[in-house]
């Protein structure tokens, strides 16, 4: 802001050319406030606020201002402008700072929600990559099981008729057995993986149904 009003009131000879200049001061304080507030600096900058700081540096400047001008205040709001001393711009320059801090504490806050919905869902897509997984190791299992079963019972009691008709002797050794693996895959227990397991194979269930009426 200007001040050489200020500087002239108080190289002045007499009251009266102090008090002109004082009086000039706070027309000049309401007129770069006014000149501010047309700038409008809040519509070039999406995040900024709808107000812009006027700097004062020093405080007799605005105690001289005020004294002059008592409206000057409501008028420089009215124009979106806040008057700021050193002392006064120090706490305002904190305050912006913690509204900066608390804002970026609310974005970052969203983001974390956010990325925890995505996990929550994609959690719950592995679940259903994994129960599909163990569905086919249980089929798998099954159909070593019977093969074993099959070996046993049908091609092994074949192939010991070999022995008896002496195209093949003992010292061959016995063939070997493969054992039935007894073990099955863990299924899954957790009420939300088990839940949601349960809507994907209703859904394939409904798709494949569909698929048969449609052949029908």
């Amino acid at each position: 802001m200007p001040f050489t009003a200020y500087l002239d009131a108080h190289e002045a000879a007499d009251d009266d050319a102090r008090a002109a200049h004082l009086n000039r001061h706070a027309v000049l304080v309401r007129a770069h406030a006014a000149a501010l507030g047309r700038k409008a600096y809040w519509d070039t900058f999406s995040s900024s606020p709808d107000f812009v700081i006027m700097f004062l540096p020093g405080e007799m400047l605005y105690t001289a201002a005020l004294q002059q001008d008592p409206a000057l205040i409501e008028a420089v709001t009215h124009e979106r402008v806040v008057l700021a001393t050193p002392s006064s711009l120090i706490a305002l320059l904190k305050t912006i700072a913690l509204g900066w801090r608390e804002e970026a504490l609310a974005i970052n806050a969203q983001e974390v929600a956010q990325l925890g919905r995505q996990l929550y869902e994609r959690v719950g897509s592995l679940a259903t990559h994994w129960s599909d997984v163990g569905d086919k190791l249980e089929k798998a299992v099954g159909a070593y099981n019977k093969s074993v079963g099959a070996l046993e019972t049908r091609v092994l009691v074949t192939a010991r008729k070999f022995v008896d008709l002496k195209a093949a002797t003992a010292d061959d050794g016995e063939l070997a057995v493969p054992q039935p693996v007894e073990a099955l895959p863990r299924p899954l227990v957790a009420p939300e993986l088990v839940g949601r397991e349960a809507a994907v194979a209703a859904a394939r269930e409904r798709a494949v149904r569909g698929e048969l009426i449609s052949a029908a």
